[in-house]
C-alpha cells in the first residue's frame, strides 16, 4: 500500500499569535526567516511524496499562494483545498476526503516544527496491517496537547488537552493514516471545545480494534501557537543550523557586533549593532544603536537608539521603534 499523498493542515486563525496574525497565516510565520510552511513540504520532499493538499481558509488562500504557487519550484504539486469553519483537524479531514480519495496520506499540521524523520509512519502504513501511525514525544506542559496513554507499549486512549494529563506523551502533529481514518471522522461528534478532534477519531479507531501504531522521538519538535514558542522554535532551529551566521550578501554592517548564530535576511542595514545570539532579523529591516538578544525581526524592521537591551522581543513587519518599545506590532514573551 503505497503512501503517495500529503496534507497539510493551515486553516487555522493563530488567535494566540495575535497582532502577527490578523495579516498573514500562522504558517507563514518565520522560524529563521523560513517560512513555517517550507519546512512541512520539505518534510514530504524527503520522503518522496509530491502531491501535497493544503487545507486553508479562503482568506489565507491567496497569501500562501502567493508564495509557494503550485509547489513546482520545491518539487511538489499544490492542491488547495477551502476549510471555510476552523472546526478541527478531524473536520479537516473530511473537507479533503474527495482529494484523497482511497489512498494512503501522511498528515502534518502546519504551524509544527518537526525534526524527526516522518520514514518510520509511512513504513508502518505501507508494510499493511496498520491504520494510525502517530508521532510522539515527552512534553513538559502536557496540558497543551493530545496526550497518549501507553500501556503494554500499545496505544490505549487519547485525550485532547486534559486538565489531569494521565502521561506527558503528547501527539506531535504528525500522522501516517490509511483511509480508515473516514469511518471515524464520520462517526465522532464535537468536543465540548465545539471541534471535531482527531484524537476522538484515533480513539474510534482504537476502540474498533483498528490498529494503532505510534513512535517516540527526542528530537526538535515544535508547537509553535504561542510568542515563548516561536521565540523557542527560533533559537533551537538557529542551534541545529551549527550555531553558524547566515547573513544575506546584500547585508550592509558598520561597526556590528555579531553573536553567532543569527540570521540576517537581504536588503538590511544595521550601524553601530550588537546582535545575538538566536536573532533572525526579516528582509529590509534597518538597525541602529541597538542590542538585540534571542529575538525575531519580522520583514521591515526600523528600530534605534534604544537605551536598553532587548531580549525575548517579537517585532512586527514594519515595526519602528526609536528609544521605546511603544508599537502594538512588538511583543515580549
Amino acid at each position: 500500500m503505497k503512501l503517495l499523498k500529503g496534507l497539510i493542515l493551515c486553516a487555522g486563525k493563530g488567535t494566540r499569535l495575535y497582532p502577527f496574525t490578523r495579516s498573514r497565516p500562522k504558517t507563514l510565520m518565520p522560524v529563521a526567516n523560513t517560512p513555517l510552511l517550507h519546512f512541512s513540504i520539505m518534510k514530504f520532499v524527503e520522503l518522496g511524496i509530491r502531491q501535497v493538499g493544503i487545507v486553508v481558509h479562503p482568506s489565507q488562500e491567496a497569501d500562501i499562494r502567493g508564495l509557494f504557487g503550485d509547489g513546482g519550484a520545491m518539487g511538489v504539486e499544490l492542491t488547495y483545498i477551502d476549510q471555510h469553519e476552523p472546526r478541527g483537524i478531524a473536520d479537516a479531514l473530511k473537507q479533503a476526503r474527495a482529494y484523497i480519495a482511497e489512498e494512503p496520506f501522511l498528515l502534518l499540521l502546519g504551524d509544527n516544527l518537526i525534526s524527526a524523520s516522518l520514514k518510520d509512519l509511512k513504513d508502518d502504513i505501507e508494510l499493511g496491517g496498520v491504520q494510525a501511525s502517530l508521532l510522539l514525544a515527552e512534553v513538559e506542559i502536557p496540558q497543551d496537547y493530545g496526550i497518549a496513554v501507553i500501556r503494554d507499549s500499545c496505544i490505549v486512549g487519547l485525550e485532547e488537552k486534559p486538565a489531569m494529563p494521565k502521561s506527558n506523551l503528547a501527539v506531535m502533529g504528525a500522522y501516517a493514516f490509511t483511509p480508515a481514518i473516514f469511518d471515524a471522522v464520520d462517526e465522532i461528534r464535537p468536543s465540548k471545545r465545539g471541534e471535531y478532534e482527531i484524537t476522538d477519531a484515533i480513539q474510534w479507531l482504537i476502540q474498533e480494534r483498528r490498529v494503532v501504531s505510534y513512535r517516540v522521538t527526542d528530537q526538535l519538535n515544535i508547537d509553535v501557537g504561542t510568542m515563548e514558542r516561536w521565540l523557542q522554535a527560533n533559537q533551537k532551529l538557529l542551534e541545529a543550523k551549527g550555531s553558524k551566521n547566515n547573513i544575506h550578501e546584500s547585508v550592509i554592517l558598520e561597526r556590528c557586533t555579531i553573536l553567532e548564530p543569527v540570521t540576517i535576511a537581504r536588503d538590511c542595514v544595521l550601524k553601530d549593532c550588537r546582535i545575538g545570539p538566536y536573532v533572525s532579523v526579516g528582509a529590509g529591516s534597518k538597525l541602529e544603536n541597538v542590542q538585540i538578544e534571542n529575538s525575531i525581526l519580522l520583514n521591515g524592521v526600523h528600530a534605534s537608539h534604544l537605551p536598553f537591551p532587548v531580549k525575548q522581543v517579537i517585532f512586527g513587519e514594519h515595526a519602528i521603534v526609536a528609544g521605546v518599545l511603544a508599537s502594538e506590532e512588538v511583543k515580549k514573551a
